[in-house]
């Protein structure tokens, strides 16, 4: 007997209509926001009967920190469109967002050590 085969998913053609993707994110009306597919965002509040569904989506999808990549894979959007909706959701102060630390702005690890020993030593 030969083990059951998995099938992928086929991805739903509704999901990557452009034109779905043009009502989602709108016309361009400005700058977006300084975003990269590490950056976390956490939900400031609930999502409000105003916001768009996707929006929504992303408020309850945030109420811990996820990375901008995180959204777009579990929305099945693609990372412009999620940065489109996060740039709104910034500018109304629904959602704050962090860069990543950059591992070259941490103290020098031969420095810890040395502050750790010293307050060993008191």
């Amino acid at each position: 007997m030969s083990p059951p085969r998995r099938e992928r998913r086929k991805a739903d053609p509704a999901l990557s209509d452009p034109e779905r993707l043009y009502v989602i994110t709108g016309a361009p009306d400005g700058e977006r926001a300084a975003l990269d597919l590490v950056t976390m965002v956490v939900a400031q509040a609930e999502p409000s009967p105003m916001v768009q569904p996707e929006q929504a989506a992303i408020l309850r999808l945030c109420k811990a920190p996820l990375s901008v990549a995180e959204i777009s894979a579990y929305l099945s959007l693609p990372f412009s469109v999620v940065t489109s909706l996060l740039t709104e959701l910034l500018a109304t102060e629904l959602v704050e967002s962090r860069a990543p630390v950059v591992r070259a702005s941490l103290p020098d690890r031969s420095l810890l050590e040395a502050v750790m020993h010293g307050l060993q030593k008191l």
